[in-house]
């Protein structure tokens, strides 16, 4: 199978770093904001925002592990090839090896780059032992995940309100994200949130976002009786959010699929609305991915990246069937971070991304 794929297949310690626009195909300025102290009202509140989904992201591990219990059954053979290593049978343990990655959905571009960098290694006598390729494996996997997609900040800039714009499929969980996040934002003193009920299809979308909203003491701005189209809704709601000075605007979407081009067509004017709005917005467009959805995701993502330029992944489902290695294949062939993580139910289950701990929760 590995060798059938590759035939056919040949921020400073203290600083968070906030782009002015949060656009990916532009290279917009960079504003550096410390964390420890600031004069600005505006950069000390997203200064401390920062701060604390860092320290958010070391718990909640328990939870990160059993979501991929699934992921982590098919790459316990990682273990079994590796217990008996020998140099001399070192080419088909790669190529077995390269089969585990393909299996738990690692993409065979991406499984391919892996498995090619550590037999490199074992050639030129830099990897020995067994123990010694599986950390290799768990390094080269977290490289991967920083390096190519950079931050996994929220670049919400320093002018308010910030627009965090959220997009995705049917049924990825859009609206739990938004509730999820805006309580974690509230947790800030003195944030004004103001959700925009973007999502003018689904039947019970609004019902569902008053509810997050009246959880989370947040305002929010609905369609009006009558109202099918959601740019509209969504330009209202950023235009309110300027002039009763909220700090940040949680922008809700229909969910579609990525193959419904009149549809992908009205997100790109549910974003121009939003622009239109307010210069500059929205900061971030953070695109909901099914973890149990496998390789799927990557064409979705591809699509929404191309149609909206989205600058982050927040990943939901963590089931237990969630397949993790298609993360991996995301960020490397798009560049684009994954910032969240959904790892249960309640409101405190929005987990910011830390790329030691997945891949830590992938291998047995």
């Amino acid at each position: 199978m590995a060798a059938a794929a590759r035939g056919s297949l040949a921020s400073a310690a203290g600083v968070v770093q906030f782009s002015a626009s949060g656009r990916p195909r532009k290279n917009a300025a960079v504003l550096m904001v410390r964390c420890a102290s600031s004069s600005s009202d505006k950069a000390g509140f997203f200064g401390k925002l920062g701060r604390v989904f860092k320290e958010k992201a070391k718990s909640d591990i328990d939870r990160l592990f059993s979501g991929f219990s699934k992921t982590r059954e098919n790459l316990a053979v990682v273990d079994e090839l590796l217990t008996y290593w020998n140099l001399s049978d070192a080419e088909k343990l790669l190529d077995e090896l390269e089969e585990a990655l393909l299996i738990s959905d690692f993409g065979p571009r991406t499984a391919i780059k892996i498995v090619d960098g550590l037999r490199k290694d074992v050639l030129a006598a830099k990897l020995k032992t067994g123990q010694e390729i599986k950390l290799a494996l768990k390094k080269s996997i977290v490289k991967l995940l920083t390096s190519r997609a950079g931050s996994t900040d929220l670049k919400l800039g320093t002018r308010r309100p910030a627009v965090i714009m959220v997009v995705g499929v049917n049924g990825g969980g859009k609206t739990t994200t938004i509730g999820k996040l805006a309580h974690r934002l509230k947790k800030e003193k003195g944030v004004k949130i103001l959700m925009a009920a973007g999502d003018t299809f689904r039947a019970a979308a609004k019902e569902q976002l008053e509810v997050w909203a009246e959880r989370t003491e947040s305002d929010i701005v609905r369609a009006e009786e009558g109202q099918k189209k959601p740019a509209p809704v969504l330009s209202r709601a950023v235009k309110r959010a300027v002039a009763e000075k909220f700090d940040i605007v949680l922008a809700d979407t229909s969910g579609r699929l990525h193959t419904n081009f009149s549809l992908m067509d009205e997100l790109e004017d549910c974003k121009k609305a939003i622009g239109k709005a307010l210069a500059g917005a929205p900061n971030e467009v953070l695109m909901v991915l099914d973890g149990t959805t496998g390789l799927n995701m990557l064409p979705q993502a591809r699509e929404f990246n191309d149609v909206v330029g989205v600058t982050g992944f927040v990943l939901t489902k963590l089931d237990g069937t969630a397949r993790g290695g298609c993360v991996a294949s995301v960020v490397d062939e798009l560049g684009i971070p994954v910032k969240f993580v959904g790892v249960g139910e309640g409101l405190e289950d929005l987990q910011p991304f830390d790329a030691e701990a997945f891949v830590n929760a992938l291998f047995p």
